[in-house]
């Protein structure tokens, strides 16, 4: 039980939660109603696996970094609760559980399905070279709902694309909040990111653009799709908790950062399946 929870430590496995309900989302708007058993179970499969997958590996490559930060020496690698081999076992299981995933869904997805994994090798290195690491993580999370509905329908229409970037712009607006975290040692460390860039007022005034973003391709989406009015209140709650979002932390006073990003963001994503699914049904 000790091992099964350092490595559900180690992938954050709680928040699968931000990425999760928006892969059914993809899934159920591409159908318009409730997809099979069978893609519904392997699409969380692959889900699983990718962002464990990706977790994993952003843990191993940022080991050194995480040891010499306060906030995150506490990890299992550089704290020595799992070993570097341990944590490649844990990449490949995960890899394995993707790919078989993948191999169960649409052939579209199995030709696509190495752009996630290069994707997330990629991710923890931009912080070495640029501030634009925060929309990189965005696209990758945004390929949820994409993935989601190439594996059902086989197509990749605009809706799908408007629907993944609508969580780019939401889990990349949200990032730069989280990046406020770690703001002074990252400039130590010469690491970068927008809020070293821009500092912490750019920060805000990006999360704010990102987030309006967010509003306006979901709205897109809903005009391209047969929508109806319980898809249009999710929106609606969706615009609500990011303002909402925005009130709990501003410049010079980020104690309730934690909320503003654990929480909400949660909240956020649930609700709007929620929606998504009545609406449907």
């Amino acid at each position: 039980m000790r091992i099964a929870r350092l490595y559900y430590r180690l992938v954050k496995f709680e928040h699968t939660i931000f990425a999760l309900p928006f892969a059914y989302v993809g899934a159920f708007l591409a159908v318009g109603g409730v997809p099979s058993a069978h893609d519904l179970l392997w699409i969380t499969l692959a889900m699983v696996g990718a962002r464990s997958l990706a977790m994993a590996l952003n843990r191993l490559i940022d080991a050194r970094i995480d040891a010499a930060n306060p906030r995150t020496a506490t990890r299992e690698i550089p704290s020595g609760a799992l070993t570097r081999a341990a944590v490649v076992a844990f990449c490949l299981l995960s890899l394995a559980v993707y790919a078989v995933a993948v191999w169960q869904l649409d052939p579209l997805v199995r030709w696509l399905s190495p752009i996630p994994v290069v994707a997330f090798v990629v991710y923890p290195y931009l912080k070495r070279f640029t501030w634009l690491c925060h929309l990189w993580l965005g696209a990758v999370d945004g390929l949820a709902p994409v993935g989601a509905w190439a594996a059902i329908k086989g197509e990749l229409p605009w809706q799908a694309w408007a629907l993944g970037a609508a969580v780019a712009a939401w889990v990349s607006g949200f990032d730069l909040f989280y990046a406020l975290f770690d703001v002074d040692i990252d400039r130590e460390q010469g690491l970068h990111s927008w809020v070293t860039r821009f500092g912490e007022r750019g920060a805000f005034t990006g999360a704010r653009v990102l987030h309006l973003a967010t509003i306006v391709l979901l709205a897109a989406a809903g005009i391209g799709l047969d929508v109806g009015l319980l898809y249009w209140l999710g929106v609606v709650i969706v615009g609500s908790l990011l303002l909402y979002e925005h009130t709990l932390v501003r410049p010079g006073d980020l104690r309730r950062l934690d909320a503003a990003f654990f929480t909400m963001n949660g909240v956020i994503s649930v609700a709007f399946f929620a929606f998504v699914l009545a609406d449907v049904l």
